[in-house]
């Protein structure tokens, strides 16, 4: 993998970690801007896709965050699963998505770090965190995202898109280009 994937995808998954664990215990439970989703669900949902992703690049066995398990502990779990799996792993590797299989650095570099960059937002909003997003990779995700606006909108991926106004900074146009409510 290259590098810079390695980096971008690395700081990524660390704010979304920052996040996690700031986050206020009695917070898990509060609703996340994904609709019908709490923080914890957040979590889970990027905790389950970095532990998929990083234990089967080492050939395990994925393991689950279950719905009693501890949730900082699942998520550290996961993240250092995430990380040893891209630091060992082949990333040429062809793993199964939706839309066919693609190779693990293709996976990782666009859509793992596209999605744990807004979950950080989600999350942060859900738990009174920091919803500052890191600049650059707001503008590569949005970039990236764009061309393929009718495809993410499929039932699964992204709900409608909010209407940007007038002065919105580049931010909160990406948010609301993927449905959420800033």
């Amino acid at each position: 993998m290259s590098n810079e994937v390695i980096d971008r995808v690395t700081g990524l998954v660390q704010a979304f970690d920052s996040r996690v664990q700031a986050a206020p215990a009695d917070a898990w439970g509060n609703a996340a801007p994904c609709e019908g989703w709490t923080a914890r669900d957040v979590v889970v949902h990027v905790a389950n896709n970095l532990n998929r992703l990083g234990n089967g690049l080492q050939g395990k066995e994925a393991t689950e965050v279950g719905a009693d398990d501890d949730i900082v502990a699942g998520w550290n779990n996961a993240r250092d699963a995430f990380f040893a799996g891209i630091a060992n792993g082949d990333l040429s590797t062809q793993l199964p998505r939706p839309f066919g299989p693609m190779p693990a650095e293709q996976l990782i570099g666009r859509l793992v770090s596209t999605d744990v960059l807004v979950h950080t937002w989600d999350l942060a909003r859900a738990v009174g965190g920091d919803e500052t997003l890191d600049a650059d990779a707001v503008a590569g995700a949005y970039s990236g995202l764009k061309p393929m606006d009718a495809m993410i909108r499929q039932p699964g991926v992204f709900g409608p898109k909010v209407e940007a106004a007038e002065g919105d900074d580049l931010q909160t146009e990406f948010l609301k280009f993927l449905g959420r409510n800033v």
